[in-house]
């Protein structure tokens, strides 16, 4: 792999200011009771004045917001529908907004990055850029060796500004903790911080994409474009066909949306015993089916590093609580952190929420839907201060698992997938399988 010359952009992007006396005045409007009204309703209307709060600091963010509207979602998951609707609409708004570089901007970046002569790395360079992220945009190339490639460039200031977004949300951990009392949301937010730092450095993306190219080559299910060059700021890679999945979601046949389902449950649960690594942006455009039938991966920038592979633990509390031993997941979850020592937990109430999440890996074939994920929704979204999910803590080191795994849920559920993820389970979770001798060895798909 080459690198780039290394130039560092040095400009900077304005950044959002959190209002004036935010914080005491928020703190002031949650301790007023309203006359009349029962705990519940009073906890609901809090609980909504909170949110709105915090929406609106997420929508004054600046360069960052769609990035951390994403690593987000792990709050949005645990509201309720009329709550997390502006949410969504205000990142949506934020992403719809966003222009393109002015091309003399698109220019000057590759100028600093790779040198005034940039242009004799390329047969041709088109100027409109096919796709546009959070912190960079992506223009389609001709490499001087003739290999169409992929060029990201990581927009002025974006890192500056994305940092800066990370410290205006340090200062709501208050609110988030009404709204999730029992998250530590300042270890939660240190662990994003650390991960988007790396994020912002494509020389990191380049090693994590250059690692999933070379174990993934040539493999009967998977395609993964490696990387030509990369600096900070810019990274080449191959081009990569196909038809994103967001296009499967809504045009696939039951067939094409059935095998791109249960393909992304394999790469995902594959890449950590394969290459030391989770894909950790698990979203619909991230990824393609090539013509000849793959699953095509793209942006390796939020990636967990798991060396020692995919923790045992997820598997083995699993196969405990089909097994039915409650007692044995209550503590496992304790040792793990996901239930700190001073809080207790009805384990009725922690068997039935957790019931539907481990229901997959319970029968041979299962379907992803909506109204499924829905029933779900409903549960983790009960305000009232008994409900099991309040009471639940998410440890640092798991941030970015907890990430991929409601996004790779909601993916599936868009899709409807109906696939035999067990066998997945079985053959790449450790800890799940009693006798590794017995795991599942599935076959690769034939494409449809």
């Amino acid at each position: 792999m080459s690198d780039l010359p290394h130039r560092a952009v040095t400009r900077s992007a304005k950044l959002a200011t959190l209002p004036l006396g935010f914080a005491g005045r928020t703190a002031m409007g949650l301790g007023k009771r309203i006359g009349g009204k029962s705990a519940e309703i009073v906890a609901q209307e809090i609980q909504q004045r909170t949110a709105e709060q915090v929406f609106k600091v997420l929508g004054e963010l600046k360069g960052g917001a769609m990035k951390l509207g994403q690593a987000l979602s792990i709050f949005e998951a645990a509201l309720p529908a009329e709550i997390s609707g502006p949410y969504r609409a205000t990142l949506t708004r934020l992403q719809d907004a966003a222009p393109p570089l002015p091309v003399s901007t698109v220019h000057r970046v590759l100028a600093e990055q790779i040198g005034d002569d940039w242009r004799e790395n390329f047969l041709s360079f088109d100027d409109r850029p096919t796709a546009a992220a959070s912190i960079g945009q992506v223009h389609q190339a001709v490499w001087h060796d003739g290999r169409t490639v992929a060029v990201k460039i990581q927009y002025p200031g974006a890192g500056k500004a994305l940092l800066s977004d990370f410290n205006q949300l340090a200062r709501l951990g208050k609110l988030f903790s009404v709204l999730l009392p029992g998250l530590d949301i300042k270890a939660v937010l240190a662990e994003m911080r650390e991960r988007v730092v790396e994020e912002l450095d494509y020389f990191h993306e380049a090693e994590a994409q250059h690692a999933f190219a070379l174990e993934y080559k040539d493999d009967p299910d998977f395609s993964v474009p490696d990387v030509i060059a990369a600096n900070e700021q810019v990274l080449i890679t191959e081009w990569l066909e196909g038809t994103p999945l967001s296009r499967i979601i809504t045009e696939g046949t039951e067939e094409q949306r059935d095998r791109a389902g249960l393909l992304l449950v394999r790469f995902l649960f594959s890449s950590p015993a394969r290459v030391g690594m989770l894909h950790a942006d698990p979203h619909p455009g991230n990824f393609r089916i090539t013509p000849d039938g793959r699953l095509g991966v793209l942006d390796f920038g939020a990636v967990n590093r798991l060396p020692d592979g995919y923790p045992p633990m997820f598997g083995q509390l699993t196969r405990i609580f089909n097994q039915g031993d409650m007692e044995t997941v209550m503590q496992g979850l304790r040792d793990e952190g996901f239930i700190r020592p001073q809080i207790e937990i009805d384990a009725d109430a922690l068997r039935a929420f957790l019931a539907p999440y481990v229901e997959p890996t319970q029968v041979e074939e299962f379907t992803f839907s909506r109204e499924w994920l829905q029933q779900q929704a409903a549960t983790a979204t009960d305000l009232r201060p008994g409900n099991v999910v309040r009471q639940l803590n998410l440890p640092p080191s798991y941030v970015l698992i907890h990430r991929v795994h409601a996004a790779g849920v909601g993916v599936l559920c868009q899709l409807g997938t109906t696939a035999r993820f067990r066998d997945e389970v079985i053959r790449w979770v450790p800890g799940f399988s009693e006798d590794p001798g017995t795991d599942a060895e599935p076959q690769p798909l034939v494409a449809g």
